[in-house]
C-alpha cells in the first residue's frame, strides 16, 4: 500500500497563485540581471563599433566565469527548499550558509586566474585588433567584482528555497539602477570611456552582494543557524554542484562558440550578436522566472513527500512556459523597430541582426518548454541527468556552428543552429520529465 501525500493535491488555480507568487518577483529580478549587460552595451556602443565589439567579447567571457557557478544559487535553492518543506527551518539556513562560504572561497580562485591571462583570453576568443584593447580593459576591471557576484548566486538561492523572491528583486532592481546611474558617470561624466562602464558593474554588484550578506545573516541568527564555515558542509555543497557544473559548463560553451564564431565574422557581425545575445539572454531570465518558481516549488513538494503536487506543478508550468515563449517571440518582433536603434547608429550592423533576431523570436515557444523542464529537474535534484544531456547538446552544436564559416554562412545561420541546440535540449528533457524518474522523496535527495 502506497503512502499518501502529505497534502491534498493543490488545483491548477492553487499552482497558478504558487507560480505567480513566486515567478513574477523572480522575473523582475532575473531581467534585472541582463540590463546590467544591456546598459554596458546601450552606453558603450555609443562610443564606437570596436568598443562595442571589445565589450562583446569581455561580457562573454565575464559571464561564462560567473555562469559557471551558477549551481550555487539552483542546487542552493533545491536543497534549502526541500528541507523547508520537511519543516527543517535552522537546517536550511545552515545549508545556505555552507553556500556563501563557498561563493567567497570560488570567487577568489576566479580573480586570480583571470587577472594576469586577461590578454590571452581575449586574443584565444578571436577578437580583432581594434577590439582587443577595450576587451582587455572590460575583463581585468570586471573580473575584481566575481566574488560579489558569486555570493549574489548563493544567497539568491537561500532566499529562493525559503520560498522569498521579494527580496531578490528589491536587490536586483537597487542593483541595476545603480548600475546605469555609476555607467553614464563614470564612462561621459568622469570621461573613462569603456573602463567607466566596468568600474560601474563592479560596484554596484558589491553593494548587492553586501545587502544580500546582511538579510542571510539576519535569518541565520533568528533560527539559530551558524555563521561560521563548516569544511563537511562546503565539501558536501561542492560535490552536490559538480553535476550541474557539468551542465552549465556545457551550456556555456555553446554561447562562447557561438561568440567566437560571430567574432571571426569580423566586427560588424560579433557587434551585431552581441546586441541579439544581449536581447537573447534577456527573453531567456525572463522566462527562466517559472523555472525559477519551480525549483521552488518541486523541492517543497518533494521535501514534504507529496509527489502528486510535484508532478502536477510540473505540467502547470510546462503551459506557462508555452504561453510565455509565444508572448516574448511576438513582443520581440513587434518592438525590434524600437529598440535596435538604442543599441547602434550603424546601418551595417542594423542590417546584419535583423534576420538572426528573427530566428531568435521563432524559438522562444520552445525555449519557454526547455527552462521550464530545466527547473523542474534541477528542483529535483536530478542534476546528474541534466549534465549527461547538456553534453550530449554540446557534442551536436559545436560541428554544426563551426562550419558555419566554412560554408560562408553569416551570423544568421549561425543562430540556426542556436535554435538546433534548443530543439535538441528540449528533446531531452521531455523524455526525462514523462519518464517520472526524477521524482524522489524526502529531505534530502
Amino acid at each position: 500500500m502506497t503512502e499518501a501525500p502529505a497534502t491534498p493535491p493543490p488545483s491548477r488555480r492553487r499552482h497558478d497563485r504558487e507560480i505567480i507568487a513566486l515567478a513574477v518577483p523572480a522575473f523582475g529580478a532575473l531581467v534585472a540581471e541582463p540590463l546590467f549587460v544591456m546598459v554596458d552595451s546601450a552606453i558603450v556602443g555609443h562610443l564606437g563599433t570596436p568598443q562595442l565589439a571589445g565589450l562583446g567579447v569581455a561580457a562573454a567571457l565575464l559571464t561564462t566565469a560567473v555562469s559557471i557557478f551558477v549551481f550555487l544559487a539552483y542546487a542552493t535553492t533545491a536543497a534549502v527548499a526541500r528541507r523547508v518543506g520537511a519543516g527543517d527551518l535552522p537546517a536550511a539556513i545552515r545549508q545556505g550558509m555552507d553556500g556563501i562560504w563557498l561563493a567567497l572561497l570560488l570567487g577568489a580562485a576566479v580573480v586570480a586566474v583571470a587577472l594576469p591571462t586577461a590578454p590571452w583570453l581575449v586574443e584565444a576568443f578571436g577578437a580583432s585588433d581594434t577590439a582587443a584593447p577595450y576587451a582587455t580593459t572590460y575583463l581585468r576591471i570586471s573580473s575584481l567584482g566575481i566574488p560579489a557576484m558569486l555570493v549574489v548566486l548563493a544567497a539568491t538561492g537561500v532566499l529562493r528555497g525559503l520560498q522569498d523572491t521579494r527580496t531578490p528583486l528589491y536587490v536586483a532592481v537597487g542593483g541595476f539602477a545603480a548600475n546605469g546611474v555609476l555607467n553614464v558617470v563614470l564612462v561621459y561624466g568622469a570621461g573613462l570611456g569603456i573602463a567607466g562602464s566596468a568600474w560601474g558593474t563592479v560596484i554596484a554588484q558589491a553593494a548587492m552582494a553586501f545587502v544580500y550578506l546582511v538579510v542571510v545573516v539576519r535569518g541565520a541568527r533568528r533560527h539559530g543557524a551558524s555563521l561560521r564555515p563548516d569544511t563537511a558542509g562546503i565539501r558536501a555543497s561542492a560535490h552536490a554542484g559538480v553535476p550541474l557544473l557539468v551542465r552549465t559548463l556545457s551550456l556555456r560553451s555553446v554561447l562562447m562558440i557561438a561568440t567566437a564564431v560571430a567574432a571571426r565574422l569580423g566586427d560588424t557581425d560579433i557587434a551585431a550578436h552581441q546586441i541579439i545575445l544581449s536581447l537573447w539572454s534577456l527573453a531567456s531570465f525572463a522566462l527562466d522566472a517559472i523555472a525559477i518558481a519551480g525549483q521552488a516549488i518541486i523541492g517543497r513538494y518533494l521535501g514534504a513527500n507529496d509527489s502528486d503536487g510535484a508532478r502536477e506543478a510540473c505540467r502547470r508550468m510546462v503551459q506557462w512556459g508555452i504561453a510565455a515563449g509565444l508572448v516574448i517571440g511576438v513582443l520581440i518582433i513587434l518592438t525590434r523597430p524600437l529598440f535596435i536603434p538604442l543599441f547602434t547608429g550603424d546601418t551595417s550592423v542594423r542590417e546584419t541582426l535583423l534576420p538572426a533576431l528573427l530566428v531568435v523570436a521563432l524559438t522562444q515557444p520552445f525555449a519557454g518548454v526547455v527552462y521550464v523542464l530545466d527547473g523542474v529537474l534541477m528542483g529535483a535534484g536530478d542534476g546528474r541527468y541534466l549534465a549527461w544531456a547538456m553534453l550530449l547538446t554540446l557534442a551536436v552544436f559545436a560541428p554544426a556552428a563551426l562550419l558555419v564559416p566554412v560554408f560562408g554562412g553569416g551570423l544568421t545561420a549561425l543562430w540556426w543552429t542556436m535554435a538546433l541546440m534548443m530543439v535538441i535540449r528540449l528533446a531531452t528533457l521531455w523524455l526525462r520529465a514523462r519518464s517520472g524518474r526524477w521524482i524522489v522523496t524526502g529531505a534530502t535527495r
